[in-house]
């Protein structure tokens, strides 16, 4: 699967708010690409991390402050590149620190996408 996000019609569609995602089937790559955002964030470790960024105060989250979620620090890198490889978070170098941020199109495609069934 490749990490280039094509331009889907759910990204549209949840941006726009032009058309009722539940006015058709998920195109191929519409799938493939809420797959690899899903995929990301169904490990409980990047889950853990993905709430921490989310939900910090500042809107952003210093890798200092989400670390300690149970593993080796090198586990937690892991972990954050697997999140932005998916698109699900951008980051910030500040001298020796990384700084997180939610992406916030990849969530509206999630948000847009569990609420099918709503």
């Amino acid at each position: 699967m490749s990490n280039k996000r094509p331009t889907v019609t759910i990204e549209a569609a949840s941006a726009a708010c032009c058309e009722p995602l539940d006015s058709g089937a998920l195109s191929e790559a519409d799938a493939e690409y809420a797959a690899t955002l899903f995929k990301a964030l169904a490990d409980p470790v990047r889950l853990r991390l993905f709430s921490r960024v989310a939900s910090h105060p500042a809107g952003e989250a210093c890798v200092c402050d989400i670390s300690d979620v149970g593993v080796s620090q090198p586990t937690v890198s892991h972990h954050l590149k697997k999140l932005r490889e998916a698109g699900l978070l951008t980051s910030e170098r500040r001298g020796t620190w990384i700084y997180y941020r939610v992406a916030p199109q990849p969530v509206a495609t999630m948000s847009a996408l569990l609420a099918l069934g709503s």
